[in-house]
C-alpha cells in the first residue's frame, strides 16, 4: 500500500486508509480498530505521501524518514512516542542530522515515530518511491510539512 493511501485526519487519533470516495468526502478505515466512516472535506485531511520534514538543505519527504528508519532499525519498532525529549532527539540525530532543530519539533517526532510504529504494526512497511508512471499523473503540488498537520499526537 503507497503512503498516498494513508490519511492523518484532523482530530481523529492514528491513521486512516483511503478507501473510497464519495460525493461529498472519503471513506476511511481506521488503522486502529479497522471501523470505516464518512470525511467531510471540510475536515483537514493530509496524506503520508505528501507530508515532508525540514532539514537543513531540501525538505526530505516522510516516506525517506520512515525508510531511513527502516534500514536503521530492520524492522523493529521506533522509540515509543512517550519516550523522552532526549530519547527522541538522539534517534532523529542518528536517523536525520541534518534535521532543521529549529523548525522539527519534539511534538512532531513523536507523531512521526506514533505513525512509524502503527505502520509497521499493520505490515506496511513499503516505503520505497512511488511508481514513475503513477506519479507522472498525479499533479505536482507543494507538499505538506508536517508543521501543517494537527500537533497533537493521539
Amino acid at each position: 500500500m503507497d503512503l498516498k493511501d494513508i490519511l492523518s485526519i484532523s482530530g481523529k487519533p492514528g491513521l486512516h486508509k483511503n478507501i473510497a470516495q464519495s460525493k461529498t468526502g472519503v471513506i476511511v478505515e481506521s488503522l486502529i480498530d479497522g471501523k470505516r466512516f464518512q470525511v467531510f472535506a471540510s475536515d483537514k485531511i493530509s496524506s503520508l505521501g505528501e507530508i515532508s520534514i525540514y532539514t537543513s538543505g531540501e525538505d526530505m519527504p516522510l516516506r525517506e524518514v520512515f525508510r531511513l528508519i527502516r534500514e536503521k532499525h530492520a524492522d523493529q519498532p521506533a522509540p515509543d512516542h512517550k519516550a523522552t525529549d532526549k530519547q527522541l532527539v538522539e534517534f532523529f540525530e542518528a536517523i536525520v542530522p541534518e534535521y532543521d532543530k529549529e523548525r522539527f519539533y519534539i511534538s512532531h517526532m513523536r507523531k512521526l515515530v506514533s505513525w512509524y510504529n502503527m505502520l509497521l504494526e499493520k505490515g506496511i512497511t513499503d516505503f520505497s518511491e512511488v511508481a514513475e508512471e503513477a506519479a507522472e499523473e498525479v499533479p505536482e503540488s507543494p507538499g505538506e510539512k508536517l508543521d501543517d498537520v494537527d500537533k497533537e499526537v493521539k
